[in-house]
């Protein structure tokens, strides 16, 4: 895989020597609920679009505010040395997304080495609609995920191992890191809303640690 990484969207924040370990277990259409769910069919998932705020008393009118739609592409992930990267093509956006070790001595290129857990030090949300991954190869992954809310904290996540026989769709304000593949390269059908809006928060920055995602398969 050959991905263009000439801008990276976010610089990364480091300088922590803490982790937060996320619980870890296999995605099902039950746990996801409040989450998302399991797409069996990508030509089929609809993507919630959700109407622009008002910002006053007075409402936003009828048919607008939720007219900008969806947008779709690749989003290609690659381990290289002990960094994760990844450009997501829909949007048109390159990421450094985590460590495998800690990145002050993480090797950023090379042949990836051995991983057992990803050091995440961001996650966001989409407020103007949902998104849907598909891993078009039928890889494995794990994502973490917490509920709405801007006063998350990293206990609020919970990490999701999913096979890679089904796709999964988040829904709109639901917290997530980095889609970890469990091979060194992956790719997904990405789908989500066109505006992109993204809300964030920063571990080390807000809470002196990193988001410790496990890579090895729970007990199901």
């Amino acid at each position: 895989m050959t991905m263009e990484l000439d801008h990276i969207a976010y610089t990364p924040t480091t300088g922590v020597r803490r982790t937060r370990e996320t619980p870890l277990m296999v995605a099902s259409d039950e746990n996801l609920a409040g989450y998302g769910r399991l797409v069996d069919d990508p030509a089929a998932c609809e993507i919630e679009i959700v109407r622009w705020p008002a910002q006053g008393w007075r409402p936003v009118d009828e048919n607008s505010g939720d007219q900008g739609g969806v947008t779709e592409g690749l989003f290609e992930f690659a381990w290289r040395g002990e960094t994760l990267y990844a450009r997501n093509n829909a949007v048109g956006d390159s990421y450094l997304f985590g460590w495998s070790e800690w990145p002050e001595t993480a090797a950023a290129d090379g042949p990836p080495s051995r991983r057992e857990r990803a050091l995440i030090w961001r996650a966001n949300y989409h407020p103007d609609g949902g998104q849907m991954i598909w891993p078009v190869r039928g890889q494995s992954f794990v994502v973490p995920l917490a509920l709405p809310g801007d006063d998350v904290a990293p206990e609020a996540f919970v990490g999701f191992w999913c096979d890679g026989s089904r796709g999964l769709y988040i829904a709109p304000n639901v917290w997530h890191g980095a889609f970890v593949p469990h091979d060194d390269e992956a790719s997904f059908l990405d789908r989500q809303g066109r505006v992109h809006a993204r809300v964030s928060v920063d571990f080390p920055k807000e809470f002196g640690c990193y988001l410790a995602v496990p890579l090895g398969r729970p007990p199901a």
